[in-house]
């Protein structure tokens, strides 16, 4: 995984990253973009939510409070 990180972030410090950086910046602050991205953001939290609001799957114990 290190590698694919070394060349991200290469590529992020290269003259063409910083322009799409910026690019991506700008259009984040969009305010129609913005919406679309928070739209986006809720609909996959419905999608992955449980009812009851767990995110979480399992029963929620870590396996620290089993009897030694």
């Amino acid at each position: 995984m290190a590698p694919l990180l070394n060349k991200v972030t290469k590529f992020l410090s290269s003259p063409q990253g910083k322009k799409l950086t910026q690019q991506a910046t700008r259009m984040a602050k969009d305010p129609a973009n913005r919406k679309k991205i928070d739209d986006a953001v809720s609909g996959v939290r419905k999608r992955f939510s449980k009812p009851g609001g767990g995110t979480t799957g399992g029963t929620g114990t870590t396996g620290t409070d089993r009897p030694l």
